[in-house]
């Protein structure tokens, strides 16, 4: 080889080195989210959403001219094993954005990880106020209501069913449990309400029964839960067979009852009522529109999380078509302030903290069925900007 041919050989391998992303190649969204335990409903809910927000956006011809390309990893709802899978996504795969994580603790967790590689992640599912309040991040975004958002709309309702009611609190004892139950707690007793006692369960309980003499003792009007996926199935069946439901209002988390386990679940959901940024009874074209193509992809409705889910898509797409780049400082830039059509309606990233302006509802299950009984404007539900660190 002559003198020329090694100069130029050289030449070609660094610019190789250091080439931006072509046109052509896809961009990657890593996905950290529980496929396997008691949270494997809501993963499943997560996976279908971005799914099919990421083939409609592909079939339009991507973004920007990319193509999407989803990565899948399994967190078990486990912060430990999130931060594993984040890691690997971010170094291994080189992904350009990552979302999915569900347990509240993950999402802190992987917002950590994200800071230290120059990425950004978003939440569709995680609840705890700390995601956007005092742990708040630059490098990350919720896309989704949080818990002060579904405690401001479910409290309204719950002060008109039972005004000045004893309330007692049952969550599961972790991050997003605490978070949602000291939330919903302070804003019921600024209605007058009061508390009547609080119990926290270990993630995954088989029985729930042994908190039982509590609940009696306590006697409540209201029992406030934030129990998910497979827990609520357990402790809402348990509850039944115990004839504990019978003058009880339950109300809870929006993720408490959901289209995944509400079957399961069966006539103890009756009567059930939560504060939720989706429902399927949203009467607009693009929430049908949405609904008749979720359903004929999964065969299920979608639950807030496939909706929040599937808006993420459409969030991502907008900052980076905003920004004209996939590089973070510029899509962090971009995401401050946007607003994008979703489902649920228009939502709007609000710059200061990272937490999106939506509509919130209020559902009850009746005859096995969400029907929205209440609404609370975006700009009422969303609550004051509280983060500090950016």
């Amino acid at each position: 080889m002559t003198k020329t041919a090694v100069v130029l050989a050289s030449l070609l391998a660094t610019t190789a080195i250091t080439v931006p992303a072509l046109a052509n190649d896809p961009i990657k969204i890593g996905v950290v989210t529980p496929l396997s335990g008691t949270y494997t409903p809501i993963g499943q809910q997560v996976r279908w959403g971005l799914e099919l927000a990421t083939k409609e956006v592909n079939a339009a011809g991507g973004v920007m001219g990319r193509q999407i390309q989803l990565i899948f990893e399994d967190e078990e709802a486990n912060p430990s094993v999130a931060v594993q899978k984040a890691e690997k996504l971010f170094e291994v795969q080189k992904v350009d954005f990552l979302t999915g994580t569900v347990n509240s603790g993950s999402t802190l967790a992987v917002g950590q990880i994200a800071e230290r590689a120059g990425k950004l992640i978003a939440t569709t599912v995680s609840f705890a106020d700390s995601i956007t309040t005092d742990k708040c991040s630059p490098n990350v975004f919720r896309v989704n209501a949080r818990a002060g958002q579904q405690a401001t709309a479910l409290a309204a309702w719950v002060s008109k069913q039972k005004p000045k009611a004893k309330v007692f609190f049952l969550g599961p004892d972790y991050e997003m449990g605490r978070s949602t139950v000291a939330t919903f707690k302070k804003t019921i007793e600024g209605l007058g309400a009061t508390a009547a006692g609080e119990v926290f369960a270990p993630l995954d309980s088989k029985d729930y029964t042994q908190y039982f003499g509590q609940l009696r003792q306590a006697k409540p009007e209201v029992l406030y839960t934030s129990v998910a996926g497979n827990d609520t199935v357990r402790l809402l069946t348990q509850m039944q067979d115990f004839g504990l439901l019978g003058n009880l209002l339950v109300v809870g988390a929006s993720g408490t009852v959901t289209s995944q386990n509400i079957a399961a679940i069966g006539t103890a959901a009756n009567g059930f009522g939560t504060g939720v940024g989706y429902s399927t009874q949203i009467d607009s074209l693009e929430n049908k529109k949405f609904v008749d193509a979720f359903r004929a992809a999964n065969k299920a409705d979608p639950d807030l999380y496939g909706a929040d889910s599937y808006g993420l898509i459409y969030f991502y797409k907008a900052a980076v078509e905003k920004a004209k780049s996939t590089e973070t400082d510029k899509v962090r830039e971009a995401m401050k302030d946007l607003s994008w059509d979703t489902p649920q309606g228009k939502k709007t990233m609000r710059g200061g903290d990272h937490q999106a302006i939506q509509p919130m509802y209020v559902v009850r299950v009746d005859g096995g069925q969400f029907k929205i009984v209440g609404d609370v404007g975006g700009n009422e539900a969303i609550g004051p900007d509280e983060c500090k660190r950016f």
